[in-house]
C-alpha cells in the first residue's frame, strides 16, 4: 500500500517519517484501488501521534493489498496534514473530498479540528463516514456520521472511577482543557463515575501555559481535597498540567484520558513527576502478544522493519485497529462506495478482531468498551 499526500496539481506518493517533507510534487495519474481518506496532525506538537496512526493504518492496509486486495482493488492511504489547526482540518477535507474521491475518512485528531469540521456543514450532504478519530468532544461523541472504534470518553471514566473506589478513592476532580462543551463535559464524567461511588469535588479549566498557574492553584484550594485528578487532554497538555502541579506540591493521584498518550509524556516529564500517572488505554498494548490482535499487529511491525519511520506505539496499535474495522466494511459493501462503506459499518455488531470486539448499537458511534490502565511505577516503567 503507498501512502499519498495530495498537492493541489495532482498526486504525490508519500511516505510517512519523522523527515517527511508533507508539501509534495505531482503525478500525472492516480491509481486504481479504494481510497482512505485521513486529515490529521503530521506536523506540529500532536505529530508523533498523527503520524503512528496513519503508519498503524498503513501496516494493516500492506496486508490486504498483499492478499489481493479488497475486491480485488488495492487499499489507498490519502494523508493530508492539518498541524492541528482546525480551519486547515476543514480545507484539507474539501481538497481531499474534490481530488481524492475517498470512500471512507479516518483518523482524524482533536475537538476543535473535528467540530470546526462538523460546522462547516462540508460533510453535511454526504454519505461519507469518519472513522477513527481522538477527540472527546460530547458532539463529536454523538455525531451519526463519525464512528469510533475505541471505548468512547464515558466508558474511560467508568474504568477509572471503578478501579479507584476499589481502594477507596472517591473524591475526584476534573481538570480539561479550554473548550465550548464544558457544561455537556462536566455531566457525562459525573455520569459515568457515579455508579462506582465516585464524585466530582471540583473542577479546573486548563487554558493554557499562561494561566495554568492559576488552574493548579484553583484545585489546590479547593475545601476538599480531591484524592485523585481526572485529565482530559491532549498529550501536551497533560504534561504542562502534570508537571505544574508537581512543582506546586500536589500529591493526588492523575488519571488521564487516552487522549494523552504516553510514550509522548514520558519524553516530555522527568521520572518523579511520571510516577503514579496512569493512562486510559483504548486498545491492547502494543508491547505484549497476549492476543491473536496483538500477535498479528507484531508481526507486521516486525515485517516492515526498517521502514517503519514511527516507533511502535499504542497510537499505532489503534490506527492498526481502525484499519481493520475499515476493511472489514468494505468487504460488506456490494460495491464499495460511501453511501455502502457507512451502511456496512452500521451493520457490525460484533467484529472479533482478534480478542478485540468492535460492534455499534442502534444510535451509538462508538465502537468498543476495552479499556485498560497503563500505570507508571516509581523507576519510571509502564505497568498493565
Amino acid at each position: 500500500m503507498k501512502t499519498k499526500s495530495l498537492q493541489t496539481k495532482g498526486w504525490r506518493v508519500a511516505r510517512i517519517g519523522m523527515a517527511l517533507a508533507w508539501s509534495g510534487a505531482s503525478v500525472l495519474a492516480h491509481a486504481a484501488g479504494w481510497t482512505v481518506g485521513q486529515v490529521g496532525p503530521m506536523t506540529g506538537a500532536e505529530a508523533i501521534q498523527g503520524r503512528a496512526y496513519a503508519q498503524g493504518m498503513r501496516l494493516y492496509f500492506d496486508q490486504v493489498n498483499k492478499a489481493g486486495g479488497v475486491q480485488g482493488q488495492p487499499v489507498e492511504l490519502v494523508v493530508e496534514d492539518d498541524g492541528s489547526h482546525p480551519d486547515e482540518t476543514v480545507a484539507k477535507t474539501r481538497r481531499l473530498l474534490a481530488e481524492a474521491k475517498p470512500v471512507v475518512l479516518a483518523g482524524y485528531f482533536g475537538n476543535r479540528n473535528l467540530t470546526a469540521l462538523l460546522d462547516s456543514k462540508l460533510l453535511a450532504n454526504s454519505p461519507l463516514a469518519i472513522v477513527g478519530y481522538q477527540s472527546t468532544d460530547t458532539r463529536v461523541l454523538s455525531s451519526p456520521q463519525i464512528f469510533s472504534t475505541r471505548a468512547g470518553l464515558s466508558e474511560q471514566m467508568a474504568k477509572i472511577s471503578t478501579h479507584l473506589a476499589t481502594v477507596g478513592i472517591t473524591r475526584l476532580a476534573l481538570v480539561y482543557e479550554d473548550r465550548p462543551d464544558a457544561q455537556a463535559l462536566t455531566a457525562l464524567v459525573e455520569k459515568a463515575i457515579t455508579p462506582s461511588g465516585a464524585k466530582l469535588v471540583t473542577s479546573a479549566m486548563l487554558r493554557g501555559k499562561t494561566t495554568i498557574d492559576k488552574t493548579v492553584e484553583q484545585l489546590q484550594s479547593s475545601k476538599t481535597p480531591p484524592q485523585a485528578v481526572l485529565v482530559v487532554a491532549s498529550s501536551s497538555g497533560t504534561a504542562a498540567f502534570v508537571e505544574a502541579y508537581r512543582m506546586d506540591g500536589g500529591t493526588a493521584q492523575i488519571y488521564a484520558t487516552a487522549e494523552a498518550d504516553i510514550e509522548q509524556l514520558a519524553k516530555r516529564l522527568p521520572v518523579e513527576y511520571m510516577s503514579g500517572l496512569s493512562i486510559a488505554q483504548v486498545v491492547p498494548s502494543p508491547y505484549k502478544v497476549s492476543a491473536r490482535l496483538n500477535k498479528e499487529f507484531r508481526d507486521a511491525a516486525a515485517a516492515a522493519g526498517k521502514s517503519l519511520e514511527v516507533p511502535v506505539s499504542f497510537a499505532m496499535m489503534e490506527g492498526y485497529v481502525n484499519a481493520k474495522v475499515i476493511v472489514e466494511a468494505m468487504r460488506r459493501s456490494q460495491p464499495v462506495s460511501p453511501e455502502k462503506v457507512a451502511a456496512a459499518l452500521h451493520g457490525i455488531d460484533a467484529y472479533d478482531l482478534g480478542g478485540y470486539w468492535v460492534g455499534y448499537r442502534p444510535g451509538s458511534q462508538i465502537g468498543s468498551k476495552y479499556v485498560d490502565l497503563s500505570i507508571v511505577n516509581a523507576s519510571g516503567r509502564v505497568t498493565q
